[in-house]
Order: C-alpha cells, then sequence, then structure tokens
C-alpha cells in the first residue's frame, strides 16, 4: 500500500517535476537534454549481463572510478551501464571514462519506466553508490531478477532518523537488496536497525579511501603556484556552497592583516554558482580572477575556480584546505582528496555525511575540526602561520588514506560474485 500511495503522488508531481526540469535548464541547459532518458527511452541497447553502476551526480562518479576501472581491467569484456541524475554528474562520466561505458539518465522513479529502462539494458547486477535508494527501482530489479547492491553504502543518524519515518517504505526496500557493503560499522548498525537483515550486511570501508592522485597532479599545482607567486600562502574553500564563500570573503580582510601575502581560491560545488561566487568578491572590492579567463597575477586574491573536473590540481595548489558544506547545515564533503595530497585539511561543524572518515583522520591527527563558525578566523590563522603544523598534519593524512585502502578490491570480489564471474 504505501509503493501504490507513493507511486500515486509521483505521478501527479510528474508534470511538476517535468517543469522543474526544464526551469533548472535555464542555467544549465544539460537539464533539457536527452529528456527521453528520464522515462526510460534510451539510445544504446548494451549487451545483457553487464553491470549497472547507479551514481547520483559528481561525487558519486568519481568515487566510482577506482572501481570502475579496476572492473574494466579484469572484465573488458563486460558492458558497464553507468546511470546519473544530474548533468554534472553525466559530464562527469564523459571526461573520466569516454566511450568506455555506456551514460543514461536515471529514468523517475514509476515502474513503467524502469520496467522499460531494465528491460532495454538487461542487467547482470545493479551496483547503487552511497545511498540512493529509490521504491520502484528496487522493486522492478526484483521482479526482473536484477540483484541489487548498495556500495560504499553510508548512513548518517539524521538520514536514518528520515528513513525510519517511512518505516513503510524503507523496509520493503531493504529487504529488495541483496547487499549492503557499508562503509562503517556505525553506518551498517543502523541499515540493521531500519530492517536489513544482518547476513545481507557486509562491511568494505569506504572506496573514497582508494583514491589515485594523478602523476602529473603536483607539476599542475606547482603551475598554478607560479601564477600567483609560489611563496604566497594559500587557503582553499573545496566544494563549496551558498554562504560558505561569503564566510571566508567576509574573513579574508582580517586574514590578510595576518598573511598579507594571502591567496583565497574558491572552488564552488556547483556550476550555477560561479557568478554569484565571483560577484561575491567583487562586491567585497577584492582583486578576483575566474580559471576560465585566463592565469592569475601576482596581486589576485581571490581565485574562483569555475571549471569542473579539476579538484585534484587545484588542491594540489594549496596550503591549506577547508571542507565546503561543513561551514553551514548541509553535511560536509569528501575530506580524502586533500589528505591524500598531503594537505593539511580543517572541517566545519556540519560534517555528519562523513562522520566515520573525519574521524578517522582525526583520530590519526591528519585533520582538525573548526568546532564552531565564529571560530573559524582563529583556527584557520593558527594553521597558517605554522607550516610545520601543516607538513605532519599533511603527512599523517596521506599515511591514513594508505592504510585504509582496499574497499574496491572488496567490491569487485563482490561484483564478480553477483555477475558469477
Amino acid at each position: 500500500m504505501a509503493r501504490f500511495l507513493y507511486t500515486l503522488l509521483f505521478t501527479l508531481l510528474l508534470p511538476v517535476i517535468v517543469l522543474r526540469l526544464w526551469w533548472r535548464g535555464r542555467k544549465n541547459p544539460g537539464y533539457r537534454q536527452r529528456i527521453g532518458e528520464r522515462f526510460g527511452l534510451i539510445p544504446h541497447r548494451p549487451q545483457p549481463g553487464g553491470l549497472w553502476l547507479h551514481a547520483v551526480s559528481v561525487g558519486e562518479t568519481l568515487a566510482s572510478a577506482p572501481l570502475v576501472k579496476a572492473f574494466q581491467q579484469k572484465h573488458p569484456n563486460i558492458p558497464l551501464i553507468i546511470t546519473t541524475t544530474t548533468p554534472t554528474g553525466s559530464e562527469q562520466v564523459r571526461r573520466l571514462f569516454g566511450q568506455q561505458v555506456y551514460h543514461m539518465y536515471l529514468p523517475y522513479d514509476l515502474p513503467w519506466f524502469m520496467n522499460r529502462f531494465i528491460r532495454s539494458i538487461r542487467p547482470g547486477l545493479l551496483l547503487i553508490m552511497e545511498t540512493e535508494l529509490w521504491p520502484n527501482l528496487l522493486a522492478c530489479c526484483e521482479e526482473q531478477k536484477v540483484p541489487v547492491v548498495l556500495a560504499n553504502a553510508r548512513l548518517s543518524e539524521k538520514s536514518a532518523a528520515g528513513y525510519e519515518k517511512f518505516a513503510a517504505l524503507t523496509q520493503p526496500m531493504l529487504q529488495r537488496l541483496s547487499r549492503v557493503a557499508a562503509q562503517h560499522r556505525n553506518d551498517g548498525e543502523r541499515f540493521l536497525a531500519l530492517g536489513l537483515e544482518e547476513s545481507r550486511l557486509e562491511i568494505t570501508g569506504s572506496v573514497k579511501f582508494d583514491v589515485s592522485v594523478p602523476a602529473d597532479c603536483d607539476e599542475k599545482g606547482t603551475a598554478l603556484r607560479n601564477e600567483w607567486g609560489n611563496e604566497r600562502r594559500v587557503l582553499a574553500l573545496a566544494s563549496s556552497h551558498p554562504e560558505e564563500d561569503e564566510q571566508l570573503l567576509d574573513l579574508y580582510p582580517a586574514l590578510q592583516q595576518q598573511f598579507p601575502d594571502l591567496v583565497l581560491l574558491l572552488i564552488p560545488r556547483h556550476p550555477e554558482r560561479f557568478d554569484p561566487v565571483v560577484n561575491a568578491a567583487h562586491s567585497r572590492q577584492l582583486k578576483v580572477q575566474r580559471r576560465s579567463k585566463g592565469p592569475a597575477t601576482s596581486d589576485t586574491q581571490v581565485y574562483v575556480a569555475d571549471t569542473m573536473g579539476e579538484m585534484l590540481q587545484l588542491l594540489a595548489a594549496a596550503d591549506l584546505v577547508v571542507m565546503g558544506g561543513s561551514l553551514i547545515p548541509h553535511g560536509g564533503h569528501n575530506p580524502i582528496e586533500p589528505a591524500a595530497l598531503g594537505k593539511a585539511t580543517l572541517t566545519g561543524p556540519h560534517y555528519t555525511n562523513f562522520a566515520a572518515i573525519v574521524d578517522t583522520l582525526k583520530e590519526e591527527g591528519g585533520m582538525d575540526i573548526i568546532p564552531a563558525v565564529s571560530q573559524s578566523k582563529a583556527v584557520i590563522s593558527r594553521y597558517l602561520a605554522d607550516s610545520g603544523l601543516r607538513d605532519a598534519m599533511g603527512a599523517q593524512a596521506r599515511a591514513t588514506v594508505e592504510a585504509n585502502k582496499g574497499a574496491v578490491a572488496r567490491l569487485l570480489a563482490t561484483c564478480e560474485e553477483f555477475l558469477r564471474l
């Protein structure tokens, strides 16, 4: 009954959802492209029995990259289908994998669209990255005998409470999962509390610890620093959200009094925020350079990274990294990329989405926490002032990432188990 009511409500709201998609296309034309895929109409029909991986957007796509590459290297003849829900996720798939995979948008979660899609691609396994559960998607997979694995699964206390409120939908979804490969024991226990059978739970660790740093990353970071002046301090705000860039822009004059050579590197999470961030910096009479408009100069104060897919090389240019999504109640973002680069990294007080990873890094001395936004200046100043402190934290961060690798190999074995390879 719960799924019937959910489907009825979704059907009634579908015109509004499509209009919203079209509205978002004003700023990002990608939302107005390939609309048919949202209704299960796909341009390609891969060979049956392949691996279908769903990664909702950019973060999940990046997290899946080591697994995708390992799977393709070992099983080059098995079709690999990747679905996303956002154009930025689609662009990330294209950038990472090119024509080596099939990419399509995930259809709207209605039975007639999902069944049409699944019959068209005929997968041997669906691997869902992190926690993207859709009632009809899982029901249709069960009907068509497609096993489903929730990979790199995480579940914060807040998310678990939300799922618990809709137990009539949540419990059937969990019962339809063939396996939950959780990042951490705490995540696994929350899934069990919601009704997952213990026999279907596996703790694999986070694939995000298996991040691969390109060989030329440091070289590109050094080239970027040379634009600004190699000896200048660089403070980066990675994957920022509204209000966070403004917080650091407001702090900049006070920080610059203490560190006159300071460069503020802002890396907005979403492309539609590039212009607002630039405007916010201009409104404070700061000297701003957009990455897309050419190289910075030695008097650049604020550098806005208005490009996509360059996070690692941008962070390679930083002395100190603050994780976005953590200075507002968003839940934070994954700190493993700067950690893998050996960068001193801070998170604000709101990091519940990555609590296990933050706690692991913090315990090993590879990360620090700004306990309250009001203390941002004091904590940031302490690390900007002490290169030895930054270097020690960065070294511990890199060592912790190396020590926690291995989740990709475990997930690859899970894929092979269900695909009978």
